[in-house]
């Protein structure tokens, strides 16, 4: 994805960092913009999805490489 308004990097961070740096991140950006959060976190992997849904943002794209997970959220 190359229109991503704002990089998050939660690498070596454990819960409930990556989440917490999640919601300041996405508020520094404007409805309809991208925000990639990057985290090594395990629980990242079910709880940056869980954080979308309840807070009505959208899940564009996550993927895993190296250790890495990447997500893809788009501000509603």
């Amino acid at each position: 994805m190359t229109d991503v308004a704002k990089i998050v990097d939660a690498k070596g961070q454990s819960c409930p960092m990556p989440v917490l740096m999640t919601a300041k991140g996405i508020k520094e950006i404007e409805s309809g913009q991208i925000m990639l959060l990057e985290a090594t976190d395990n629980g990242a992997r079910s709880d940056i999805p869980a954080w979308a849904t309840q807070t009505g943002n959208e899940l564009v794209e996550s993927e895993e490489a190296d250790g890495v997970m990447k997500f893809y959220i788009r501000k509603k």
